[in-house]
Formats: structure tokens, C-alpha cells, sequence
């Protein structure tokens, strides 16, 4: 497989080679598409609880059951459940 990178991309990779971390510059790349792997499976974690609290907030208001919590009380406890800000 031959891959073709920006000279920035390049630069980085040879720049992780030249650190010592890596010994070459397959290793950086197969780094790098393991975290994305990562990245995408916490974001498709994330989107999954998002829909699964729609859903209960959605049921909730159908039954009539409402939070005396603000938009931004609620917003906070969402990013500090996700470690997100």
C-alpha cells in the first residue's frame, strides 16, 4: 500500500521517527489510525447515549414528567459526564 501525505503530515511523522517513540514511520501511522479507531468508537458511544437520553427525556415529557433543572444546569451535567467543555 502506498500512501501519500502533506508535507506537514510528513514532517510529523518523520518528526515521532526522530523522537525515538517510533522506529518508523509505519509505526506512526498504524498509531495514529489505532487512536482514530478509538476517537470514532468513543464518539459513536457518545451519539448512542445521546439518542438513549432523548429518548427517556422524550418518554418523560409524554408522561408529563418534567426537570426543574435550566438548560444550562443540564448542560453542564451532560459535558461533565462526558468529559466534554
Amino acid at each position: 500500500m502506498h500512501v501519500s501525505l502533506t508535507e506537514n503530515l510528513e514532517t510529523m511523522v518523520k518528526s515521532k521517527v526522530k523522537s525515538g517513540l517510533y522506529n518508523n514511520a509505519s509505526e506512526v501511522i498504524r498509531e495514529a489510525l489505532r487512536m482514530m479507531h478509538e476517537r470514532d468508537a468513543t464518539v459513536k458511544a457518545r451519539y448512542a447515549d445521546f439518542r438513549h437520553q432523548a429518548v427517556l427525556g422524550y418518554e418523560q415529557g409524554e408522561r408529563g414528567e418534567f426537570s426543574t433543572r435550566s438548560f444550562d444546569e443540564i448542560e453542564k451535567a451532560i459535558e461533565a459526564k462526558h468529559g466534554v467543555s
